[in-house]
């Protein structure tokens, strides 16, 4: 019988060589906030930074475009030139100066990309964009020449040239946000982006060593994982965002999932990040139902079955789930994003929920000194008026 104490969200856990304080993550979240160029803006330093002093044990930057034509929208930041490495340096540094580890994560959209913000419609740029915003639409490339929805622009098959050179390009940005100091890595391959893409039979139908069979589909993913760990020291975890589902008839499965979540084993991928759809059309009506933890099926499915860390992400808002999530086995990392965005300090008040009042001498002292007390002020009058 184990002996083994059952690990809480609020544990540290070591990755690699990294220590994380505790198991919750802010996932990323985009901002489409960024200048022109694709630089972060002080907002991104003051979003980021909240969070860290939230109490969140790692910190994920927004998706940061690999090329310019790499990112969904004119607001989206990047990793793409040497420029831009002391910005996110400096999202790092704020980061880790309120006690949490510093990720970022990367990504190609694909043949989503080339979008408005989502206030100003999210439907593909048009001549109406440059006259209002100065910003005109660019050329979108994805595994097959298949549009994303019904109406967009038909995406440019990318040819194998191109696939080196978007190798090339993971790999730059991954050296330029090790540069900044990040610690944490994610690869986005989720969501319906360029990865995710070349995995799911229903937008991936080319007929040469990347497409057709399952092995030739997983390809491109792994060859991303490698030419992101060749830039990436080996002391430091890859996270691979994936969707394990498409959550359409005929889409990527999560047995596909738990064979590519082996695969990466060998890749130098320590943790999957487990996210379902993105590549349904904005019309089609989802099979699983969304409800709190909806996608932790998948992270238990891939932890059991593969032995890799998973992480489980998707309406996680209250830290009794989180917290069995994590005791019962089925993820060694929980993220929350939207919950994030209405509490920032979502982590470290899930800390005095699970463990009571003396869990705020965990927080910035500045807050915690001043809780703590008002929690025994309240307590006090509680009892009085019992």
């Amino acid at each position: 019988m184990s002996t083994a104490p059952t690990p809480s969200v609020l544990d540290p856990l070591t990755v690699r060589g990294v220590a994380f304080p505790n198991r919750i993550v802010i996932s990323p979240m985009q901002q489409y906030a960024g200048t022109p160029d694709g630089m972060p803006t002080d907002w991104h330093v003051r979003h980021l930074s909240t969070y860290a002093a939230g109490g969140a044990g790692l910190v994920f930057t927004e998706a940061l475009g690999i090329c310019p034509e790499g990112r969904l929208t004119w607001g989206d930041i990047g990793a793409w030139n040497d420029q831009q490495t002391a910005p996110l340096a400096r999202l790092a540094e704020v980061i880790a100066a309120h006690g949490a580890v510093p990720g970022a994560q990367i990504n190609h959209a694909g043949r989503k990309g080339s979008v408005q913000r989502p206030w100003h419609g999210f439907e593909p740029m048009s001549q109406a964009d440059v006259a209002l915003r100065g910003e005109h639409p660019w050329e979108t490339v994805s595994a097959s020449a298949l549009p994303a929805n019904p109406g967009w622009p038909t995406p440019r098959a990318i040819g194998r040239d191109e696939i080196r050179r978007s190798l090339e390009q993971f790999a730059a940005a991954t050296a330029r946000v090790r540069k900044a100091g990040f610690q944490a890595l994610n690869i986005h391959g989720a969501h319906g982006y360029l990865i995710h893409s070349f995995l799911s039979p229903l937008s991936n139908q080319r007929d040469d060593e990347y497409g057709g069979s399952l092995e030739n589909r997983m390809r491109y993913a792994l060859e991303v994982a490698d030419a992101a760990r060749s830039e990436w020291p080996s002391d430091l975890p890859i996270f691979f965002r994936l969707s394990c589902i498409d959550d359409v008839d005929g889409g990527w499965t999560l047995d596909e999932t738990v064979t590519l979540s082996r695969a990466f084993a060998d890749h130098g991928v320590d943790v999957v990040d487990c996210s379902s759809g993105g590549l349904g059309r904005r019309t089609t009506t989802a099979v699983v139902r969304r409800e709190p933890g909806y996608q932790v099926p998948y992270a238990e499915r891939v932890r059991r079955d593969t032995g890799m860390r998973t992480m489980a992400v998707g309406l996680i808002r209250e830290p009794a789930l989180a917290e069995a999530i994590v005791a019962d086995g089925r993820a060694d990392f929980v993220a929350i994003g939207r919950e994030a965005l209405f509490n920032p300090h979502w982590p470290a008040q899930a800390a005095v929920t699970l463990r009571g009042p003396d869990a705020f001498d965990g927080w910035p002292p500045a807050y915690g000194w001043w809780l703590k007390v008002r929690s025994r002020t309240l307590a006090v009058s509680q009892a009085a008026a019992e």
